[in-house]
């Protein structure tokens, strides 16, 4: 996917703090780790490994080595995407890296690092009769119910199928991604909608299995969210990411899930449009 012009963060980038500067609460330092929670169904973001049931994924080996440069571990846990923001409001979470897009809605009670390009994707099955994204009007199309993408599905029908005169898409709500792609398969949907950033490691998981239509609906940034009240743990995570932008661990992780396409030049603070 194209990177998203770093022009678009402007107005909001923040002034970054200094690493050597830039501390952890001391609650969090004092115990030592960091506690983490992430919905584990968004491969190649955070997922569990099919062979050993081993929670991997790009979030995962980024908050890992951001914790080592910190001096603390992680304790993680799990829980459904419709829940990771609540985890971090009753500070059950002391921030959220889990494949989570920065919007404005979101931004009333925290505020996001943005660190990764993304956009919801279109795809079908390869057998699919459909060539072209305007060919999805009047179609079913899934999406993960608690995401941002059908409120873009319904964005996007409106100003290329409606206002051409063409059916309205059929939005068909999926309790996450893998149930979104399982409708497809069982050919209860016509298409489907993930991040951009999701459908190379569904191609390489399934191959042959699915295939990409048109251009991401929209573009924007995935972000780490914190609460508005925890400047210092945001500062202190943003410092650390500025440092492996710069010494190229940042690279080596997305390059790892090939996504070396979706890298920012800097984090940003609240940058994406929407």
């Amino acid at each position: 996917m194209t990177r998203l012009p770093i022009a678009l963060g402007f107005a909001a980038a923040i002034t970054l703090t200094p690493v050597a500067a830039a501390e952890l609460p001391e609650a969090i330092r004092q115990a030592g780790a960091l506690h983490l929670t992430v919905n584990s169904t968004y491969a190649p973001m955070e997922y569990r490994d099919p062979a050993t049931n081993e929670l991997i994924g790009l979030d995962i080996d980024l908050a890992n080595e951001i914790a080592k440069r910190l001096g603390v571990k992680i304790i993680w846990s799990e829980t459904p995407f419709a829940e990771l923001i609540p985890s971090l409001q009753t500070k059950r979470a002391d921030f959220i890296i889990s494949g989570i897009s920065d919007r404005s809605s979101r931004r009333e009670a925290a505020d996001f690092i943005d660190y990764l390009s993304t956009g919801p994707q279109f795809f079908v099955l390869t057998e699919s009769p459909a060539k072209v994204a305007t060919d999805l009007c009047g179609q079913k199309v899934g999406t993960t119910r608690s995401t941002s993408f059908p409120i873009e599905i319904e964005k996007w029908s409106k100003a290329s199928c409606e206002a051409a005169g063409k059916p309205a898409i059929q939005y068909v709500p999926g309790e996450n991604s893998i149930d979104v792609r399982n409708q497809l398969k069982q050919g209860r949907i016509d298409a489907a909608v993930q991040g951009s950033e999701t459908l190379p490691y569904a191609q390489q998981l399934e191959a042959g299995k699915y295939r990409i239509l048109g251009e991401p609906l929209s573009k924007g940034y995935q972000g780490i969210m914190f609460r508005k009240d925890d400047a210092a743990t945001r500062e202190a995570i943003t410092a650390q990411l500025t440092a492996m932008i710069a010494d190229g661990a940042y690279k080596a992780i997305l390059d790892k899930y090939g996504l070396g396409a979706n890298a920012v030049e800097k984090p940003m603070m609240n940058a994406a449009p929407q």
